[in-house]
């Protein structure tokens, strides 16, 4: 009888291309662009988070709102060419605005990263990467913002950008070992562009305006934010981390309730100092109502997964503010109009 020499007996022990087959099919699937690009570029790709777009879109909305606001206001009404020009470097800018700040926080915060669970696989805290290359590529990111930012502002635009992208996002990973209120800075850091956009079209400040827009925007990112730092909170416990979702303990769901309230009001107040039309109101001020209400009806703090769904929803909940102020800007432009009067 043969026992070692027949293909039976062969099978039992995998071999060396079995196990790498093995180790390669439980593996998480690699997310696009990560999934067509070379692996020597997967740990740049995702220090600046390329595979996950939601914190663009995050960064992206504020400018997108200031921008269309002024472009309504604005006496003779914006040509929709010019507008969608200036909507182009707004993504442009939120792109930049938001690769700088994510390699600029796992700088800081790679010790940290590494004794949490969701964020050990990092290319700096996994030691992919090394904190002189990150370094190097957080410098060639500033200088790219800064030659984007010189090339297409000037004047008060220039320096609100500026201003944005050099400090405001530089000072956040510290305050998460001083302070239980990291995302209060970070709301004023992430909804920025708003400023940015409007001064970009109008030249000047209007104190009323964005003071209620701002205001509105921070507590929207207290919102996606402290639910996003609940996926962590017994890592951040262990690692010394402070965020808003500890800080609020049990009082968590009416507080965020609370900031939901005073974001919609802030976009209903700077809307009727702005003089908008019912676009804005039934689908922007409705709309994201309707959204944060369904929000707070699915949403499971205590389970990771359920925060994690329910940050991603907040990019997707900017379509509504932007879908009615786009529809108030198509009605005072007359392109409304003239869309009618081609079909009928």
């Amino acid at each position: 009888m043969k026992f070692f020499g027949d293909s039976s007996s062969q099978s039992v022990l995998p071999t060396a291309h079995e196990k790498r087959s093995a180790s390669v099919s439980s593996s998480p699937a690699l997310k696009f662009p990560l999934n067509v690009s070379p692996e020597p570029l997967h740990p740049y790709m995702e220090l600046i988070r390329l595979e996950k777009p939601t914190g663009t879109k995050l960064m992206f909305w504020p400018y997108a709102w200031g921008l269309t606001m002024a472009a309504y206001s604005s006496g003779p009404t914006m040509p929709l060419s010019q507008y969608g020009c200036q909507l182009l470097q707004c993504l442009v800018a939120a792109f930049i605005m938001r690769s700088s700040a994510c390699t600029i926080n796992d700088i800081f915060d790679r010790k940290m990263d590494a004794s949490v669970e969701r964020c050990k696989t990092r290319p700096l805290a996994s030691g992919r990467i090394s904190v002189r290359a990150a370094s190097i590529y957080l410098v060639i990111q500033y200088l790219l913002g800064l030659a984007f930012f010189c090339f297409t502002l000037e004047g008060l635009a220039l320096y609100v950008a500026v201003f944005q992208l050099l400090p405001l996002f530089a000072i956040y990973p510290l305050l998460k070992r001083v302070t239980y209120w990291p995302q209060a800075w970070l709301g004023f850091a992430m909804n920025f562009g708003f400023i940015s956009a409007w001064v970009s079209v109008t030249n000047s400040f209007d104190y009323q305006i964005l003071g209620c827009a701002l205001v509105g925007c921070w507590c929207w990112t207290m919102l996606y934010d402290t639910i996003y730092a609940c996926q962590d909170i017994a890592d951040d416990l262990k690692a010394g981390v402070h965020s808003t979702a500890i800080l609020f303990g049990t009082w968590i769901r009416p507080l965020l309730v609370g900031c939901a309230c005073i974001f919609v009001s802030g976009l209903y107040f700077a809307g009727c100092l702005n003089n908008q039309g019912l676009g804005f109101f039934i689908v922007s001020v409705g709309g994201t109502t309707l959204h944060l209400v369904w929000q707070f009806s699915t949403v499971r703090l205590d389970v990771p997964e359920s925060c994690w769904t329910n940050f991603n929803r907040n990019g997707e909940l900017g379509w509504l503010v932007w879908g009615g102020l786009m529809m108030d800007y198509l009605v005072v432009s007359g392109i409304f109009a003239r869309c009618i009067d081609f079909f009928r």
